[in-house]
């Protein structure tokens, strides 16, 4: 437990994490992985050379020593945090390697400044914390084993189809190499796909979202293709386009994240940017199945029509369904009268986005939602009814 000299203590360090968190996080991370190499298995080593992790974890500190007198007002973000974690099989034991090196991280990077009070502080605020997050990951794993077909770790998978979606965007279909079934998930959650890669030789994890509605027979992702790309992000997503061939096995975690569809009385609209589309095709083909009759409007947005995933699998749901309509905007112009030439436009079809009773969806890169969350939120829409998915680790605090 805390005591108030504790938590004044902790409080003071703000100044210091909003000047030079990035600072600390980054020494963070460089001696962890000095002093435990194996953790390079676990993390996602292509955010540490674009610098995300570093960030989003400065992001978290501070925000846990602002909050250090009511850690409960961080609820949202630590769920988020926690479903990510037990997509990546995190266990209480690593905590405890992660809160050694933190705590030395801080005292390298401040110096004289890390006074043994402000230690002993730090070190409380940390155990604290991981208890907190540790605790909340306990009952997620046990949500997991208690549905039918549930697991937590690892699972192999078999690739039984490589759909090509697009020039971009191929589907991989994923059956659990034992036969048996695959647990049930709630539309807009990803899984996590775990590879060898030998340029950099680790084990690397990467998560990829659902882009079909649960079915109990097999999960399917769908995955952008980074040409030219030498970043081990690009690396997975190439090395499943390149490599894994139908028939092939992949280690997979079980279904996770709190971007999910909300159970829905209010008219929906689907905001997306590119492979962004992926987690609410899985909320749209999930509401048109539950015989839903509310209005859902799918707006788009990506190259041409040549990088489009899914456009046929759209136009037959909106031909089919009169209360849906969609939008697409194209970066380049292709000639259709059908298709709004630039990048996604809400002020072009605010009458039709901006209503009441709405509750909206947006997925893609951190500059695609915030300025889509800017322009809801400039016309009054509540911000409790704007629900957001940034690829990657969170840079953004907008709700």
């Amino acid at each position: 437990m805390m005591t108030t000299a504790q938590k004044e203590l902790v409080k003071a360090t703000v100044p210091v994490l909003k000047e030079a968190g990035v600072i600390l996080t980054s020494h963070f991370y460089k001696r962890m992985f000095s002093h435990n190499p194996e953790l390079k298995h676990i993390f996602n080593m292509g955010n540490q050379q674009n610098n995300k992790q570093q960030t989003a974890l400065a992001m978290a500190v501070l925000a846990y020593a602002e909050h250090i007198e009511n850690p409960a007002v961080l609820l949202p973000v630590i769920d988020s945090i926690g479903q990510k974690h037990t997509s990546l099989d995190i266990r209480p034991e690593h905590y405890q390697i992660v809160g050694k090196h933190l705590i030395a991280a801080i005292s390298e990077v401040l110096g004289e400044a890390a006074t043994p009070d402000l230690l002993d502080a730090w070190t409380a605020a940390y155990i604290q914390l991981a208890g907190i997050m540790s605790g909340h990951e306990s009952t997620l794993y046990q949500a997991q084993t208690a549905k039918q077909g549930g697991w937590t770790g690892w699972r192999p998978f078999i690739v039984k189809q490589k759909v090509q979606e697009s020039t971009e965007i191929t589907s991989f279909y994923l059956y659990p190499a034992d036969g048996g079934p695959v647990a049930d998930f709630t539309p807009g959650q990803y899984l996590s796909v775990r590879l060898f890669l030998p340029e950099i030789n680790l084990l690397q994890p990467r998560q990829y979202s659902l882009s079909a509605a649960p079915n109990g027979k097999y999960y399917r992702i769908s995955v952008k293709k980074e040409r030219g790309s030498q970043h081990p992000d690009g690396m997975i997503s190439n090395r499943l386009h390149d490599f894994i061939k139908e028939g092939d096995l992949i280690d997979v975690s079980a279904p996770a994240g709190s971007f999910v569809l909300q159970p829905e009385s209010k008219q929906v609209v689907f905001i997306s940017g590119g492979v962004g589309q992926t987690p609410l095709i899985s909320m749209l083909e999930s509401l048109i199945q539950s015989g839903s009759q509310q209005p859902i409007t799918w707006i788009h947005g990506c190259r041409n029509r040549e990088v489009h995933a899914f456009q046929q699998q759209l136009q037959q749901w909106t031909t089919q369904h009169e209360h849906i309509s969609q939008h697409l905007f194209y970066d380049q112009h292709e000639g259709d009268a059908a298709v709004n030439t630039g990048y996604v436009d809400l002020e072009k079809i605010a009458d039709t986005v901006v209503q009441p009773d709405t509750r909206y969806y947006i997925c893609g890169p951190a500059v695609f939602i915030r300025k889509h969350y800017q322009f809801l939120t400039e016309k009054g829409v509540n911000r409790a009814d704007i629900h957001l998915e940034e690829f990657g680790p969170a840079s953004l605090q907008l709700n």
